[in-house]
């Protein structure tokens, strides 16, 4: 009943995360429109690889495919890119 349970979940986790893919991708194009908006392009990549992560996530949890260094670097990356927007909004703000 658990693992069913878990791999329930992990299909819920999947799509949205497709979704969530889906949505980055189209708000790419409209954050290139406004140069406020240029630190979100950033945030927008690090969704991107947050959909990646969570497929992988989905991968490993049915035995599907299995990566320890991709469970590790994905989320750095993540990370990096996080603090890059935050820095970059920063610098934004700071111009007005």
């Amino acid at each position: 009943m658990v693992e069913y349970l878990e791999g329930l979940l992990k299909i819920a986790n999947l799509f949205l995360a497709l979704i969530a893919g889906a949505i980055g991708i189209s708000l790419i194009k409209i954050s290139h429109k406004k140069k406020k908006l240029n630190a979100w392009v950033i945030l927008i990549i690090a969704l991107l690889f947050f959909a990646v992560q969570e497929v992988l996530g989905a991968l490993r949890a049915f035995n599907i495919f299995e990566s320890l260094y991709l469970t590790h670097i994905v989320p750095t990356i993540i990370l990096v890119l996080l603090i890059i927007a935050l820095l970059k909004q920063t610098a934004i703000q700071e111009k007005k």
